[in-house]
């Protein structure tokens, strides 16, 4: 059965695995339910409609399925998702979505996210991500496969860090950051391609020359960046991830860092 401190207030109409353990003074609200293997450490909230995956180790001070701070919201049945396997470190703050932006704040699975982070109403994250400490992710925002968030940084509303994606830290995402890409400053701009991230994940060298040789069309070429999309897509690029990276920088509403 759980294990649950003393101290800890945790709702009958909560839903426990069998090896949860939760930490003094805790607090779990009745609509929440975490699964097998969670860890809750003492002092941290969850609340309202909030599902935790397994083996997820939540730390102190942790508010997690609070009201989103969007003053149109007005206590509908919205959620917050948490995949498996994350760790959510102190004063970590994830809040459920809205009505008018899908309903859902999602976050996927193996992800570390450091402390004092802010993960807004909507926002989507998939995994394998890093946030550094004291990160703000806006609402609606969405966070790519892999991507790495440098500390201090902002994520502007409806902005997306693409797969692989490397933000410096002390930046302010106000564009797309493309998939693959370094992008750093206080608006963040296009560094280049995160050679680093792409030989860690194991990518062939051929793919890494690909992205490469796409960057070059859509980024350095001094085309219109409709123009560089265009010829791109007719270069005959063979791997996925330079197909997903052109889908991106297609399917962007803000525009991308350049």
């Amino acid at each position: 059965m759980p294990i649950v401190h003393p101290t800890a207030l945790v709702d009958p109409g909560a839903e426990l695995a069998e090896d949860v353990r939760i930490g003094a003074y805790a607090v779990i609200g009745p609509e929440v339910v975490l699964g097998p293997g969670v860890e809750v450490r003492p002092h941290a909230l969850l609340t309202g409609r909030t599902r935790i995956g397994a083996r997820t180790r939540v730390f102190p001070f942790a508010v997690l399925g609070e009201e989103p701070q969007d003053k149109s919201f007005s206590d509908e049945a919205t959620e917050l998702v948490i995949g498996a396997d994350n760790v959510l470190r102190e004063h970590v703050t994830i809040h459920v979505g809205t009505a008018k932006g899908g309903g859902s704040t999602r976050i996927g699975d193996d992800n570390f996210i450091m402390n004092g982070v802010h993960v807004a109403h909507d926002v989507q994250i998939g995994s394998h991500v890093i946030v550094a400490s004291q990160v703000a992710i806006a609402g609606h925002a969405e966070i790519q496969d892999f991507a790495v968030i440098g500390g201090l940084s902002g994520v502007h509303q409806n902005a997306r860090v693409g797969e692989s994606a490397m933000v410096g830290a002390l930046s302010g995402v106000t564009l797309d950051a493309p998939p693959f890409s370094l992008v750093s400053g206080e608006r963040a701009t296009l560094r280049g391609v995160n050679v680093v991230g792409l030989r860690r994940r194991g990518f062939s060298s051929e793919v890494r020359q690909e992205i490469k040789r796409a960057y070059h069309l859509l980024f350095h070429s001094k085309l219109r960046l409709e123009e560089a999309l265009e010829k791109a897509q007719k270069e005959g690029f063979r791997s996925a991830e330079v197909a997903r990276l052109l889908a991106f920088v297609e399917g962007s509403a803000r525009g991308v860092s350049r």
